[in-house]
């Protein structure tokens, strides 16, 4: 029987014969040279010692799993030989585990590089030198290749370095003649081909690594001590040496160069440059003999004597910046990796600034582009500031969040902000360490245009300020709410003092309107009491009446002269009381409106449109919507305490861009009116729509100006004028929007008149804005009414008093008109007790008017009101009937005071305020007259009640 190995081929045999040779090898390198190595006693106290110690045990260890590595090579050899009928070649290790068997003969070669690096041999035989000249006898009978001169330290590195060369020479020669003796459809002929590629990359790899060690060793000798401490590392590798290309650098000015695998060094008398080679950028420039190098913080050139040097040194350093970006060494050689052989512009690394400026001494993590910050990044400073977000060409452009902490403990100025160029520009929110709150726009790192600033209502002196700022100060048309002194101003601001025309509202309901000047009131002005006394003159600078001024009072009496101040806080005058003027008109009492013509309404609300305007003329970019037109995060100090900046509440800047790209295609479909009021309804609705973001600061600004203290009937005027403003500004937005969409189109938007914008801005957009503006508007003509709206609310409890058939014959309505049949009668009632049954579908109509705050809607109610009364006066004289106004308004009045609608001097205030002016002079207009003459009428009912004749006294009444 023949022998097993004869049934395989000899390469097979040589192999397995090569794996026991080097696998005892190892063995006995292990037991004569890495284990007395590392018993050596006693433990050396320097850190070079033990660092040279924890390399010896590293390789002591990368040792021992190539040798178990080689034996299960060799274990997966022997089955093979062994019994070759069920194990096929592609069975061996060497060749199905390729990479595998590679790992542990790199790991191997980078731990030994790592010992000369270190002279790790040298040093430790040093501290045995006697037990290593005993054994130089013993290592030269075993270890035939080493030589018997040099130094012990030399003998050890050719000891533990040439057993591993020759084996992976011999696996590549032995490996080419297995693939001869393969045919080229055998199925291990690919596997044989890749392993001789691999272990022929890893003997260019054992070259260049064993050269490169040498190389970076000598070095250490050529450099200072302080330099040597400074550079020395054991995975540091030197790749060029000027000493070898000589280069000028300047402007540095560099005496010698270093290029490792890892920084680029500069060596300059005394002072050590190191740059980190992910840092680096190469430029070439336009001389040949010059190479260009970018750095975070420097920039400085590389100049050759001959465009030759130049081509090897931007060689070197831009393979080495590719090398150290891989984070893994180049294989088999350095420039031979898999990804491109130029490093990208754009990379994500951290670094910590160290030159004076604005960012000194703070680490950054995160993009960059031709060594400036440009991308998403985050800075961290020392003492405690941060700043996550956007940057453009070295400085904070974009979105971004910043935490600047102040000197108490735990308190934190958070900045949520787009920022331009390195300062905050356009939208912000800022949450100070005082609590203050900030949300508003900001240039060049101050707050400037429109903004809020709120204290928290815990503070010892609370306000808000909802308003222009301009270079960080008030300025402009604001209102600023204090809370301590009970009042409210609106008005002009200038260096964050109250500046020009104002107006001061009291919590008591006591109104000043004039000029100020440096923070005080000075000059004539007027003040209004909540009964309606009048003042007319000059003021002290604390709003003390002073001097020459005039008082009407609610009786219609007036005092004219001199006022100041008593001996005892009381007021002193002298000048003339005339009592024979009458009581004043309510309706010019009225029209005591303040603001008026102090702030004219185009302009008091710039700041909220401007950014919008903004928006529009630069063509509707989607990543400049929340900076143009703000964004919503809410406040949280537990986000800036865990500093997870970016959890905020945002769209993504490209969910901007996309859904400002569907905002405008949605727009062009709809532009008929129906669809558009539907459209514009949605988009209204919508806070992430422009137009609806620009609706809510708007109600914003509203609030703040008649909510709360600014609810006061004197700024009626001022409210449903600023409401119109709005809507017309509304409308031009949604016009500037369509015209952005068509552009894209290639199409124009034509021109609109004057009359043509009025109509649809109040046909078409104030019905659908008014609600927003609804709850407080309505207050402040409930408040202007109110004592009008008091004498009809007791008109009506008069005439409720009335049965259905005595009111018609007290308002005179003719007795044919009146809807008897409509009264259904129990064996008990008479038609004189029956009440509330009378026109009874109308007075139910009528009372729909304050389900709907829509003027158009409540005319609607109106005009079907009347033609309720009119069906029913029909259907009694079963003809087609048409109301004359003679007997339209008793029947009218009838409806009205069984309606019992409170309010309704307001309601019809509002109306005829808001109303479409096309309205004017048709039905509709016809039909409110109607209803404000039915108002007034039964303002009077409680006087004629009086009148009457006894036997038309309530109690007799029923």
């Amino acid at each position: 029987m023949s022998h097993p190995l004869a049934m395989c081929s000899s390469e097979e045999a040589d192999l397995l014969r090569l794996e026991e040779v080097f696998s005892t090898t190892l063995a006995r390198t292990n037991s004569l040279i890495l284990q007395p190595l590392l018993s050596a006693d006693p433990e050396p106290s320097d850190p070079h010692g033990r660092e040279c110690l924890r390399l010896l045990q590293q390789l002591h260890e990368s040792s021992q799993r190539l040798w178990e590595v080689t034996e299960q090579s060799l274990h997966s050899l022997r089955q093979r030989l062994y019994h070759p009928p069920s194990k096929g070649l592609e069975t061996l290790l060497l060749l199905n585990s390729a990479d595998h068997v590679l790992q542990a003969h790199m790991e191997y070669i980078e731990s030994y590089t790592d010992c000369v690096v270190m002279q790790a041999f040298q040093k430790v035989s040093k501290r045995r030198s006697e037990y290593w000249r005993s054994q130089r006898k013993k290592l030269q009978q075993l270890l035939s290749w080493a030589s018997s001169e040099g130094s012990v330290g030399t003998t050890l590195c050719q000891a533990l370095s040439q057993p591993l060369t020759q084996h992976v020479q011999k696996y590549i020669l032995l490996l080419l003649s297995l693939r001869d003796t393969l045919d080229k459809c055998h199925p291990a002929q690919e596997l044989v081909m890749r392993a001789v590629t691999l272990f022929g990359n890893l003997q260019s790899f054992l070259r260049q690594a064993l050269d490169q060690a040498v190389a970076t060793q000598a070095l250490w000798y050529s450099l200072n001590s302080r330099a040597r401490d400074v550079l020395c590392a054991p995975a540091r590798r030197l790749l060029q040496d000027s000493q070898d290309i000589p280069v000028v650098v300047a402007p540095l000015r560099a005496e010698r160069v270093l290029l490792f695998d890892d920084v680029l060094v500069l060596l300059q008398g005394h002072n050590i440059h190191t740059f980190d080679l992910k840092l680096v950028w190469v430029d070439p420039g336009q001389d040949k003999c010059v190479l260009r190098i970018l750095t975070p913080e420097e920039e400085f050139s590389f100049c050759t004597r001959n465009p030759q040097g130049q081509v090897v040194w931007q060689w070197k350093v831009t393979q080495a910046v590719c090398q150290a970006l891989r984070g893994k060494k180049d294989f088999p050689v350095l420039g031979s990796g898999p990804e491109s052989s130029l490093p990208p512009d754009c990379r994500c690394v951290a670094y910590t600034f160290r030159h004076e400026g604005r960012f000194y001494q703070a680490t950054y993590e995160g993009d960059w582009c031709r060594a400036k910050l440009h991308g998403k990044g985050t800075l961290k400073w020392p003492d405690g500031r941060n700043h996550v977000g956007d940057f453009c060409q070295g400085l904070e452009h974009g979105f971004g969040i910043c935490l600047v902490p102040q000197a108490s403990e735990d308190k934190f100025d958070c900045y949520k902000c787009h920022w331009r160029e390195g300062s905050m520009c356009d939208y912000g929110i800022c949450e100070y360490g005082t609590e203050e709150v900030y949300k508003g726009y900001f240039q060049a790192g101050l707050r400037h245009g429109f903004g809020v600033l709120d204290s928290t209502p815990q503070a010892s002196q609370p306000f808000r300020y909802t308003g222009h700022w301009e270079r960080g100060q008030r300025s402009g048309y604001g209102i600023e709410d204090n809370s301590e002194r009970g009042e409210r101003y609106i008005g002009m601001w200038q260096a964050d003092q109250r500046h020009g025309p104002g107006v001061v509202v009291t919590q008591a309901g006591v109104c000043y309107q004039g000029t100020f000047q440096g923070d005080k009131m000075a000059g004539p002005g007027i003040l209004l009491c909540e009964d309606d006394t009048l003042y007319e003159g000059t003021f002290t600078r604390d709003l003390t009446l002073l001097g020459k001024g005039k008082v009407t009072f609610p009786s219609g009496f007036t005092l004219d002269g001199s006022f100041s101040s008593g001996t005892d806080k009381g007021l002193f005058t002298q000048g003339v009381l005339d009592t024979a003027a009458l009581p004043p008109n309510p309706a010019s009492t009225r029209k005591r409106q303040l603001g008026l013509g102090a702030f004219p309404v185009e302009s008091r609300w710039q700041g909220v449109y401007r950014p919008f305007q903004d928006f529009v003329r630069s063509g509707c970019p989607g990543e400049m919507q929340e900076a143009l037109l703000g964004f919503h995060v809410q406040s949280s100090r537990e986000l800036r305490e865990s500093q997870e900046y970016l959890s905020c509440e945002r769209s993504h800047p490209k969910d901007c861009a996309g859904s400002m790209e569907d905002t405008l295609k949605e727009l062009l479909p709809h532009r008929e009116p129906q669809a558009l009021q539907q459209y514009l309804r949605k988009a209204l609705s919508n806070s992430r729509h422009p137009l609806g973001r620009l609706l809510r600061t708007l109600m914003l600004t509203f609030q703040a100006t008649y909510s709360g203290i600014g609810a006061n009937k004197h700024l009626q005027g001022m409210a449903q004028e600023e409401v119109k403003q709005h809507a017309q500004e509304l409308w031009v937005a949604y016009r500037g929007l369509l015209k952005v969409a068509l552009q894209r189109q290639g199409q124009t938007l034509e021109e609109e008149d004057m009359e043509t914008r009025n109509l649809r801005v109040h046909g078409l957009l104030l019905p659908l804005v008014l609600p927003s503006f609804y709850s407080e508007l309505f207050t402040l003509y409930l408040l202007l009414h109110e004592r009008e709206d008091g004498l009809y609310s007791q008109g009506i409890a008069n005439l409720s008093l009335f049965p259905d058939t005595k009111l018609l014959e007290f308002l005179d309505v003719q007795k044919h008109l009146w809807p008897l049949k409509d009264l259904w009668l129990t064996s008990n009632q008479r038609y004189s007790l029956v009440r509330d049954k009378c026109f009874l579908s109308a007075t139910e109509c009528l009372q729909k008017i304050i389900t709907t705050v829509d003027p158009r809607e409540k005319l609607e109610v109106l005009e079907k009101t009347y033609g309720e009364i009119e069906t029913t006066v029909s259907r009694v004289l079963g003809r087609e009937y048409k109301l004359p106004m003679d007997d339209l308004l008793p029947l009218l009045i009838y409806v009205v005071s069984r309606a019992r609608i409170q309010h309704l001097g307001a309601e019809i205030h509002l109306i005829r305020d808001m109303m479409d002016p096309t309205q004017t002079g048709g039905l509709h207009d016809f039909l409110l007259t109607a209803l404000e003459s039915c108002y007034e009428h039964i303002q009077k009912e409680d006087v004629r009640l009086h009148r009457l004749p006894g036997h038309w006294n309530s109690r007799e009444l029923w």
